[in-house]
């Protein structure tokens, strides 16, 4: 049996280089005996004696390298050998350093999560105290700590990071890092020294009490990230088993003292409280109605939308055509249809027969709704709360012009003159009762058309709409 010594500092790379030289050396693990520190060995210790390298140095899988850096700070004294066996195996089989299933890299992983955990805790749980007068400018702290594992060494790089405007020490059982002029050094460990109070540790109790939520308070689950072995040397430790113990009182203090948030429904029930109590203008005229629609604050819409779109004809027109809303270029020109859908509608109502100077056009909903997308305005349908709120509108322009048919383009203008959105295409060119005993002839809406991917569906929506146009403009005949 050979024995190998390894050094409390650099630990890491002298396992490394002392494994290189074995394995080229062709040395079994089970000849070898690893040690670190002042172990003396025993009886049947020999010296480690290498043959010289028979080729070149051996071809390491970086997972390997990643798992020894964190398994060698592990405080199980048979580490540096499961390293060494695994680092032999891996000369035939590389695709064992991947194998989650074998028991021995399981256990290997397991030791780095548990060194990667007690670095953690360093870092979260070291409290540093001022001990002396500033020197040359850096202030002069220490710390002690008891880590699980021997973790000092690559846990003190991130307190020099972290720290490197002042001097300091973390003061272990085991390795002591000490931090001076921006250098870091290690020195063997030490018993607990007398580290005086500071005056700033009042301050953190205080900020520790301020921040403790006893209404989300879980006791195993602080002691898993906040374990009772290092509460010894945590200032703010002495106040949790107070904070615990009136954790429920403080909550139901915390209940009582929180304002009580409406639901949902309160906002619906207050719009129609706002709605009652305000009267809407007296209209009675199409001037009126033009100065009234403009200043409408009846529903959010009319924050963001440009300007309100009312609708447009002869005061006296026999037929009335509804749509949805304005759109992007409806909203800029305040005129309905005069964007693509707009365009369609005329071209569409020419082909039947319909002299669009002669029929009065509208929308259900006066503001465009919409989504802002970069430097576009992407439409967006008005829900049913937007639409009753605008139908006042519509219902003015009824009073004022008095049709003869009402022509509902698409599931907004039907559910706001008939109550129902649904199965729009089964009802297409049928005439159902409206508001007032109106009768109200259902069709598609031109941007439904201007939607269809196929042509062959445009083509057939177009002529559903035109022939639905026709009839319209034969009913109002009939009805003159």
């Amino acid at each position: 049996m050979q024995t190998i010594h390894l050094p409390t500092i650099g630990t890491f790379d002298a396992w490394r280089d002392q494994a290189r030289a074995c394995l080229m050396a062709e040395q079994r693990p089970e000849t070898l005996r690893w040690v670190m520190g002042a172990d003396g060995g025993d009886l049947f210790d020999a010296p480690v004696a290498h043959a010289a390298p028979g080729g070149p140095p051996p071809n390491v899988p970086r997972a390997f390298v990643a798992l020894a850096r964190s398994v060698i700070w592990h405080r199980d004294p048979e580490r540096f050998a499961r390293l060494y066996a695994l680092l032999w195996a891996l000369r035939d089989r590389p695709a064992l350093i991947s194998d989650r299933g074998d028991a021995g890299i399981a256990r290997l992983n397991d030791m780095a999560k548990a060194v990667r955990r007690d670095i953690h805790k360093m870092h979260a749980f070291v409290r540093f105290r001022e001990i002396a007068e500033p020197v040359e400018g850096r202030r002069q702290f220490a710390a002690w700590f008891e880590p699980s594992h021997f973790t000092t060494e690559p846990g003190a790089a991130f307190f020099a990071k972290r720290f490197g405007d002042m001097d300091w020490a973390i003061l272990t059982p085991d390795l002591s890092a000490h931090f001076r002029a921006g250098q870091l050094r290690f020195d063997a460990g030490q018993p607990k020294p007398p580290l005086p109070e500071d005056a700033t540790e009042d301050l953190w109790r205080t900020y520790f009490r301020n921040i403790f939520n006893p209404a989300r308070l879980k006791v195993n689950a602080m002691q898993t990230e906040m374990p009772r072995k290092y509460w010894k040397n945590l200032p703010e430790a002495a106040l949790i088993p107070e904070l615990i113990a009136t954790a429920p009182a403080r909550a139901r203090e915390m209940a009582l003292a929180m304002p009580t948030i409406a639901p949902p429904r309160a906002a619906r029930v207050l719009d129609r409280l706002a709605e009652t109590r305000t009267p809407a203008p007296v209209v009675g005229d199409q001037a009126e109605y033009l100065a009234g629609l403009q200043g409408c604050t009846r529903c959010p819409l009319a924050q963001s939308a440009t300007q309100a779109v009312p609708g447009e004809g002869p005061p006296d027109a026999a037929l009335m055509i509804v749509g949805e809303q304005p759109g992007d270029h409806e909203d800029l020109a305040g005129r309905p249809f005069v964007g693509p859908a707009g365009q369609l509608f005329d071209r569409l109502a020419a082909q039947a027969g319909l002299d669009r100077s002669r029929a009065y056009v509208t929308n259900a909903v006066k503001h465009f709704k919409f989504q802002p997308r970069g430097k576009r305005r992407l439409h967006q349908s008005p829900d049913r709360d937007e639409i009753d709120h605008c139908r006042w509108w519509l219902d003015v322009e009824r009073r004022l012009i008095r049709p003869r048919l009402l022509v509902a383009m698409g599931g907004t203008a039907a559910y706001s003159l008939t109550g129902d959105k649904s199965g729009l295409l089964k009802r297409r060119g049928s005439v159902e009762p409206g508001p007032d005993d109106t009768p109200v002839l259902i069709t598609l809406h031109p941007s439904y058309i201007l939607r269809l991917p196929d042509e062959t569906a445009r083509q057939k929506a177009s002529a559903d709409l035109t022939g639905d146009l026709a009839c319209a403009v034969e009913l109002v005949r009939q009805a003159a």
